[in-house]
């Protein structure tokens, strides 16, 4: 068991939060019980999820996607006041970390994709380092790499580009993040992967010859937050449990 404030303070220094100018607010979003036993951790804290956990027994449920978005309607109605009356009825905690755990180069969404790919990134670059990018042992057909995404990923991703062009660089970040594929084209990778396409991403892949893989926002981000919720619970000798909510996109 450890106190909510107590894990609070330990993990806004492990995310480094003060870094980065996020679009939300990371950390606690809303306050419930004092001891925390159980952590359940998901991508998103839809209703869904909410009600998941608390099924699970837990008492805090993290997340990549909370609440209380930049230039999001602030009152507390609708759909939002039915998420945040059910947790404080329920008094489950929720934690959310967004950039912090994109970024992070232990538990981070980019990181843990890579490993998942067989990816080691070489370095980082773009706004707050989000980028990563990486060298295959061998040249490899883009349909061959994109087996190998699709069979790890368990879904079918979409793609632009030659399948049966040979890459060598790959370049990656995790999400909606599909506007970073200049950056990705400067780093001299081949392709880029993310979690979705925009209709501009088509044009900018085929003008500037990266092929572009949308591999999907939620099946990229599965892997930081699990990370997260598994470190947590090793370093308290906290339960944790990961709920995947399946969402297509």
């Amino acid at each position: 068991m450890v106190k909510i404030n107590e894990l609070i303070h330990y993990t806004q220094q492990l995310m480094r939060v003060e870094r980065f100018k996020d679009y939300c607010p990371n950390g606690l979003q809303v306050e419930g019980r004092q001891d925390i036993r159980k952590i359940v951790s998901g991508v998103t804290a839809s209703m869904a999820l909410l009600e998941a956990a608390h099924k699970a027994n837990a008492d805090l449920v993290l997340v990549h996607h909370g609440y209380f978005w930049r230039n999001e309607d602030a009152r507390i109605v609708g759909i939002k006041r039915n998420r945040i009356a059910y947790l404080l009825k329920n008094d489950l905690n929720l934690m959310a970390y967004h950039l912090p755990l994109d970024a992070h180069a232990e538990l981070g969404n980019n990181v843990q994709l890579g490993k998942l790919l067989g990816l080691n990134a070489v370095d980082y670059a773009g706004d707050e380092n989000l980028v990563a990018y990486a060298d295959l042992d061998i040249p490899t057909a883009l349909g061959d790499f994109v087996s190998r995404i699709e069979s790890s990923l368990q879904r079918r991703a979409m793609v632009v580009g030659d399948r049966n062009r040979l890459i060598r660089r790959v370049a990656w970040c995790t999400g909606a993040a599909q506007s970073y594929i200049e950056a990705a084209a400067a780093l001299g990778a081949e392709v880029f992967i993310s979690g979705e396409i925009s209709e501009q991403t088509t044009h900018l892949a085929l003008e500037m010859g990266v092929a572009y893989v949308s591999a999907g926002h939620h099946a990229t981000e599965r892997y930081g937050i699990r990370a997260l919720g598994e470190h947590l619970a090793g370093r308290f000798d906290l339960e944790h449990e990961f709920i995947d909510i399946d969402n297509p996109v």
